[in-house]
């Protein structure tokens, strides 16, 4: 009796082959976790192999499920083309795209209007967050694509883009004189404690005057000359400004907007949206070189 291979489980065993676990790949599928395992099983099963190795800290591909692989990746693709072309839906899908607050202007806006000229029929699901919850929910396959903004890479990170952080105040404010330092941020800011620690390498006192889970309390605070606080450059809001502090308060470092996700994407337009987003941030750099020289 002929056995007939099925499509969502070889999508699966694929998805976990590429994300490295079980938890991503659900992630990415929109699937729970027990119903990737439930396919992976079922698959094992219909072959009578073994495909994955679960004996160590990580899941690795047995030979069998190395030999697999490249057979799945095919009639997956095949699949994918064949639907695409009768049904003309080629390009129909979903991006989840996650980006923290801070950078979301002056690019995002046009890479979405460009994305969508080019991808009319895939939606872009964007979602604003900082940069800890979103590194969090990509290791759980939240998201396809995000942006970051730290102090360097961490691994799968692409650096597409740096910009220096800048005190910032209400105009003309005088916030940043008073001692000890007021200062305003989020709690799960990332720049937070950046700040705090070149204020006490410089032996600079401080006291968090707001500290709070809303952007907007902080932003308000700030304009209205209660507080001080940190933004990069280029993303200063115009009640606001960079603070011309003469040296008085310590210089911020560099930081890189990093992008996750673009080396392992699951459909091609994802990988069309990286490569927009890291267009437009390229075309940041000449402004930004001038702008802090």
């Amino acid at each position: 009796m002929a056995r007939n291979l099925d499509i969502t489980t070889l999508r699966s065993f694929v998805a976990v082959a590429d994300y490295g676990g079980v938890t991503r790949a659900a992630g990415f599928l929109h699937l729970t976790q027990s119903a990737v395992s439930m396919q992976l099983k079922r698959l094992e099963e219909l072959l009578g192999l073994a495909l994955l190795d679960r004996s160590g800290r990580t899941i690795a591909l047995t030979p069998s499920g190395e030999q697999l692989l490249g057979y799945a990746r095919r009639m997956v693709a095949l699949n994918d083309e064949v639907i695409g072309r009768l049904t003309d839906q080629a390009y129909e899908g979903e991006v989840v795209l996650g980006v923290p607050h801070d950078v979301v202007y002056p690019v995002i806006p046009q890479v979405l209007q460009r994305f969508n000229a080019s991808f009319p029929r895939v939606n872009v699901n964007l979602v604003t967050s900082n940069t800890r919850d979103l590194k969090a929910g990509f290791a759980k396959g939240t998201y396809d694509l995000i942006l970051t903004t730290e102090s360097g890479a961490s691994e799968g990170g692409e650096t597409i883009h740096e910009m220096p952080l800048r005190w910032v105040g209400a105009p003309n404010g005088s916030a940043w004189r008073q001692k000890p330092l007021r200062l305003g941020f989020c709690r799960a800011c990332i720049f937070r404690p950046v700040a705090t620690a070149k204020l006490d390498d410089a032996g600079v006192e401080w006291d968090m005057a707001v500290d709070s889970e809303s952007d907007r309390t902080v932003e308000a605070t700030i304009s209205a000359d209660l507080a001080v606080g940190v933004l990069l450059e280029g993303t200063i809001p115009a009640h606001q400004e960079a603070i011309d502090h003469g040296g008085l308060l310590p210089e911020l470092p560099i930081q890189h907007i990093n992008l996750y996700g673009a080396a392992s994407v699951r459909a091609s337009y994802v990988g069309d949206l990286a490569r927009v987003i890291r267009q437009g941030y390229a075309a940041l750099r000449p402004v930004q070189l001038r702008s802090a020289g």
